[in-house]
């Protein structure tokens, strides 16, 4: 797919600069860069500004928030890479801090449009929901966001080593934890999820999980089990979900997506049959949308349906599968 690279967190090109994460001189170097700028993170949310807050607001990493300020799941900034310029970028959790007399009625909801303000940093530096801001950003931010969030969320829920039980530290500049008691190197995993844009003559399958907004539809989507190829993966959801058998199955794009830490695949299926028999474990609703009717939806005109959300895989390739550039 010629325009894959163009989906929300696909990639800037961010040099990763790997090779500083396992060398202490070199790693040194760039914590005491006073170019050195950081990413802060509080309970998932990135540090914006700007008006329509479209823009990282990173501050240098010298400042009293990553230096000695409320921490969180990690107890020292994660190496993000460098920017184009060679700045070193890092990121850190500061979730401890408790957001005394602010709005936090929204964290972890489904739609969190709440904002949170810290008192040390300027005016207009808000901690906003990822997911309601991810379009705004520019892709190297988008980048940077969406890597920050996933490798701290992972060490939020690693902590322990799964071999023995004993904590475990931080090492390779973030990229790793480490047991002292037997040895167990641990590392962020990324879980393969399966997206399918499933087609049959001029419709596509679209689906609801319970819980959704009222009239938001997707397309479906599963994780890859073990020992399963995507094609597989991609055939067995579609007919878990909707009772649906699948021919050809291609790769369109994929996108990360930190929320916690997944890894989307984007593909097109071809349905045999348009009967659906849904699962009502794991779906609550799917039904066959015309292209017509994709198209009132993504207008805002539909009386019933409501696009994927802006910005997920899903809608990237349902405005391709409009427009007719899947190829």
């Amino acid at each position: 797919m010629k325009r894959a690279e163009q989906v929300t967190f696909g990639g800037s090109g961010l040099d990763r600069a790997a090779h500083v994460r396992s060398d202490p001189a070199r790693l040194a170097a760039a914590q005491n860069d006073p170019s050195a700028r950081c990413l802060l993170l509080w309970r998932g949310k990135p540090l914006v500004q700007g008006e329509a807050l479209d823009r990282l607001a990173l501050v240098p990493l010298a400042h009293d928030m990553v230096r000695d300020g409320p921490g969180g799941s990690i107890e020292v900034p994660v190496f993000l890479g460098c920017s184009d310029g060679g700045v070193p970028l890092f990121a850190m959790d500061v979730s401890n801090w408790s957001a005394d007399g602010l709005d936090i009625s929204g964290v972890g909801a489904f739609v969190d449009r709440t904002e949170q303000q810290h008192p040390h940093l300027p005016n207009g530096h808000v901690f906003a929901e990822l997911r309601r801001i991810m379009t705004r950003l520019s892709p190297r931010d988008a980048e940077l966001a969406a890597t920050a969030k996933a490798v701290i969320g992972w060490h939020e829920t690693h902590r322990f080593c799964a071999r023995c039980g004993a904590r475990t530290q931080i090492a390779q500049a973030g990229w790793q934890r480490a047991c002292g008691d037997c040895g167990g190197q641990h590392f962020p995993r990324t879980d393969p999820v399966v997206i399918m844009l499933v087609t049959h003559g001029d419709c596509v399958l679209m689906g609801r999980s319970p819980g959704w907004p009222d009239g938001m539809y997707s397309l479906l989507a599963g994780f890859v089990e073990p020992g399963e190829t995507l094609e597989a993966a991609v055939r067995r959801e579609v007919m878990e979900e909707a009772g649906i058998q699948v021919g050809a199955v291609g790769y369109l794009a994929s996108q990360p997506w930190p929320f916690p830490a997944s890894l989307m695949f984007g593909c097109t299926a071809r349905a045999l049959s348009r009967k659906i028999e849904i699962d009502p474990v794991e779906i609550e609703d799917a039904l066959w949308v015309t292209r017509s009717e994709m198209m009132q939806a993504f207008a805002g005109e539909h009386p019933r349906l409501l696009p994927a959300r802006k910005g997920a895989i899903a809608h990237f390739l349902l405005r391709n599968w409009l427009a007719d550039t899947l190829d």
